[in-house]
């Protein structure tokens, strides 16, 4: 397991290296947190590092957004805060955006657990006083 604590947002970037380098052959990222955490700010972040040029937002009410690069490789951005029921997510079409290939963030993903590809990357955010933020990945 590795963690990463950070003391500020400004900090962010080791997290974004972390995944960009050392989970390079990953696409699937599952942000486990507490609201308010800052799951969509580190999705921000790594939408940065990996040079998308769309305004990256949460998708709550839309559950999932898509986002291009200057070089049309595409983010999707999941949010499974409001879903009620599981069909939702099929009625999303989840197969098609997780097996893409494309990188695919994803908020609130206990929600969805039972349908997470087995190679998905947890992120956990633990929130500390203040700005500090502590990030492990189980894998």
């Amino acid at each position: 397991m590795k963690k990463i604590r950070i003391e500020k947002k400004r900090e962010l970037g080791k997290v974004v290296q972390t995944i960009l380098d050392e989970y390079k052959e990953f696409r699937i990222f599952a942000f486990y947190g507490e609201l308010g955490s800052g799951k969509t700010t580190t999705i921000q972040e790594i939408c940065k590092g990996l040079n998308m040029k769309d305004l990256v937002t949460s998708p709550t009410f839309s559950i999932v957004n898509e986002y291009r690069s200057e070089n049309d490789e595409v983010v999707y951005h999941f949010d499974f805060y409001r879903i009620k029921k599981i069909e939702e997510v099929f009625d999303v079409g989840y197969e098609d955006y997780f097996y893409s290939g494309d990188y695919c963030f994803i908020e609130w993903p206990e929600l969805i657990e039972g349908i997470l590809p087995a190679d998905t990357i947890p992120v956990n955010i633990e929130v500390g006083a203040g700005e500090v933020r502590i990030f492990w990945f189980d894998k």
